[in-house]
């Protein structure tokens, strides 16, 4: 017999940022329990540090200020700037622009969303189009040798989300983790 899930406290989020390195950004903690329905992160951004404007396609995120102050940003070059402090509940709704810009102390904020589903292999649809060939006969988007082009520094180390393809993105738009350099 399988045992019931219980509710419980998982984390005291003043401590954990109380108990983290002061210089330490990005997660400091994750929702991990098995089976949920949920994702969690308590995010910590540095001074001036930010997540790069981007749009998140699929789902909506409740961010939540623990401490700290900041913008958010809907829109490119700062148009459509929020202010944020702590205690601030934002709703990002899927397909919003939106980007968060830390302030010179720093920025402490949990986001809640449904549970990304997991990655899985398929065939692309019929509709999708084929690349055509470039001038050294590669299809568009490969490397010499017909090799995909590597896109490893857009791929967050700590939970795997692929960073929009722009320049100057040094954060992970999920969990706020600073994504390998080139």
């Amino acid at each position: 017999m399988t045992a019931s899930p219980e509710a419980a406290v998982l984390t005291r989020v003043a401590e954990l940022v109380r108990d983290a390195p002061a210089g330490r950004g990005g997660a400091l903690w994750r929702l991990a329990a098995d089976g949920r329905q949920l994702d969690a992160n308590v995010v910590r951004l540095g001074p001036d540090a930010r997540v790069a404007v981007h749009v998140e396609p699929d789902l909506d995120v409740l961010l939540f200020v623990v401490d700290g102050t900041g913008r958010l940003d809907t829109g490119d070059n700062g148009e459509g700037a929020r202010e944020l402090g702590a205690g601030a509940v934002v709703w990002l709704p899927r397909g919003a622009r939106r980007g968060v810009l830390a302030g010179s102390a720093g920025l402490v904020y949990l986001t809640v969303h449904r549970r990304r589903p997991g990655l899985s292999i398929r065939s692309a649809p019929p509709s999708a189009a084929v690349a055509e060939p470039d001038e050294g006969g590669r299809a568009a988007g490969t490397a010499a040798g017909g090799e995909p082009v590597c896109l490893l520094n857009r791929v967050c180390p700590e939970c795997g989300r692929l960073a929009p393809d722009e320049s100057g993105v040094r954060f992970c738009g999920r969990c706020g983790s600073r994504l390998p350099s080139d």
